[in-house]
């Protein structure tokens, strides 16, 4: 039966979808020139544009570009401040989570670069919690046949490794650089 005659009962099937064509990786989370031309910048959240506005200036390149800017001098401070935390409140035992999440409370709400850095931190230091809890209960399980004797080495090449992604993270946040860390679960997303 041909539709395109006039008086038919149905309607063509539509077209195909047009196919997808890869521009190139989708940017990441930051502030970036403000495509109004305001001379701001503007956050993009991976997929779209928010109403969230920086007055700096905005960083050359945009979402098509890989350079990231983050907030005002402000937000980086206290972005900083979520990833340099753990090492006070690691002081105090397993409670390095708790200087990310205080900063994620305080002000996540009120900049999204804080809540993405802040999002980032909490989730590394719970990873490396549960990654402290799991391996510390093997070592000491398997230290009485004495081959766990033989993992204190990497749970010592992981507290070091550790320290300096944390320094890594906090000189990158500082600078307003979004800052990604290896190995981690991502409980929470920001």
């Amino acid at each position: 039966m041909d539709f395109s005659k006039p008086g038919s009962s149905s309607p063509p099937p539509p077209p195909p979808p047009a196919p997808q064509t890869a521009v190139g990786p989708t940017p990441s989370p930051g502030y970036y020139p403000d495509p109004d031309g305001s001379g701001s910048s503007r956050w993009w959240d991976g997929s779209q544009w928010t109403a969230h506005t920086s007055p700096g200036a905005p960083v050359p390149g945009g979402p098509a570009g890989s350079q990231l800017s983050g907030s005002s001098g402000d937000g980086r401070t206290w972005a900083a401040l979520a990833h340099v935390s753990p090492l006070v409140f690691g002081w105090f035992g397993a409670l390095a989570f708790v200087g990310p999440l205080l900063v994620l409370a305080i002000k996540g709400s009120s900049d999204p670069f804080v809540k993405q850095e802040a999002t980032e931190a909490l989730n590394f230091q719970l990873s490396a919690l549960l990654y402290l809890i799991v391996g510390g209960t093997i070592t000491l399980i398997l230290i009485f046949v004495l081959v766990g004797l033989l993992l204190i080495p990497v749970l010592v090449a992981g507290a070091i490794a550790w320290l300096v992604l944390t320094v890594i993270a906090t000189t990158r946040a500082s600078r307003g650089e979004a800052y990604r860390y290896p190995m981690t679960i991502r409980f929470l997303k920001g």
